[in-house]
């Protein structure tokens, strides 16, 4: 029997340790950073806050100290949202052995370094790393209906990923390009905020599809250009997950967007979403950082930058976007 941590008791990271304890063969730990919610937990089987509906099996060890948490695990999945990554591998970091596995399941980028989740681990420890992506809203994952999603690694750590975590509910799929895999996890994000807008707006179909598909011809150029591959972006991590993040009614990106186009403020919204997490509103400056320094054009998410952050009117971005002028597809 193998042992997993899970670092973060948000939907996603709840919904990961379900799955896990689900598929039998594991003992698994369960790490919330706030104690009285794993106190609660472990009383009512229950994560209220984030992922209310779905029992946390009572085979998982669910704690708020990070050494029990980590403690001989063979795989960490890293589940934290962007913002404090950093700042829990710094306190996992003394408490680690080289052969353990450090997984990133975190859909977004640093903001102020523009690093990758990989890269943040890369950067603070020296074990091997892997990353978790593709579409996947984690109520339906708690809920055992079918989800594939990708393992990205060297091949020894992404097939380990896809060994330890596969079920008959939960299907990896195994890539080489950490790169391609995250941006495409971090960057859906953004489009679907701008998917969200036109939603609000009352856009139509049309537009939704005209969002995602030059959507994803945004994201790949970029993806490209930091080093991933072209393919990886028609897969699971790339296409797939945009699809998911730009339709869904499960998508708090998508429902953020919807929100700014009634007009209401990004403060008041994010206050309402009580600790809930919009990797998007964070990844948008980062990819345009990532973008100004490798000269790519990004013209979705400088339309979103300007809603979120400089007060720009949704239907003006679109507007904007709508006049550009013409291009070669």
């Amino acid at each position: 029997m193998s042992r997993i941590g899970v670092l973060g008791a948000g939907a996603w990271g709840t919904a990961l340790a379900i799955s896990l304890a689900r598929r039998g063969g594991h003992s698994v730990v369960l790490w919330s950073f706030l104690p009285e919610l794993a106190e609660e937990m472990k009383r009512t089987g229950v994560n209220s806050l984030f992922l209310p509906g779905h029992t946390v099996p009572p085979d998982v060890l669910v704690t708020s100290d990070l050494a029990v948490a980590v403690k001989a695990a063979d795989i960490v999945l890293c589940v934290t949202p962007s913002e404090h990554m950093r700042g829990v591998l710094g306190q996992i970091a003394p408490l680690l052995t080289s052969k353990q596995i450090v997984v990133s399941a975190t859909k977004g980028l640093e903001e102020t370094s523009l690093l990758r989740m990989s890269q943040v681990i890369a950067s603070v420890l020296k074990n091997p790393c892997g990353v978790l992506s593709g579409p996947s809203f984690a109520a339906e994952v708690a809920a055992g209906m079918p989800t594939a999603i990708v393992a990205a690694g060297t091949p020894p750590v992404a097939q380990a990923i896809q060994q330890a975590c596969s079920s008959p509910t939960l299907r990896i799929y195994t890539n080489e390009d950490m790169t391609g895999v995250e941006l495409g996890g971090a960057l859906k994000n953004v489009i679907a905020l701008a998917a969200g807008v036109a939603h609000g707006l009352e856009m139509g179909n049309n537009a939704a599809a005209a969002l995602i598909t030059r959507g994803i011809a945004e994201i790949t150029r970029l993806a490209v250009a930091c080093g991933g591959h072209r393919q990886t972006l028609a897969g699971l991590s790339g296409v797939g997950d945009l699809v998911l993040t730009c339709t869904g009614s499960l998508s708090r990106n998508r429902m953020v967007g919807i929100e700014l186009a009634k007009g209401r403020k990004l403060a008041e919204i994010l206050e309402e979403m009580n600790g809930k997490v919009a990797e998007g509103v964070l990844s948008t400056a980062a990819a345009l950082g990532l973008a100004a320094r490798y000269g790519v054009e990004m013209p979705i998410t400088e339309q979103m930058d300007a809603v979120l952050h400089r007060g720009k009117s949704p239907k003006e971005a679109i507007h904007e976007l709508m006049t550009r002028p013409g291009k070669y597809e």
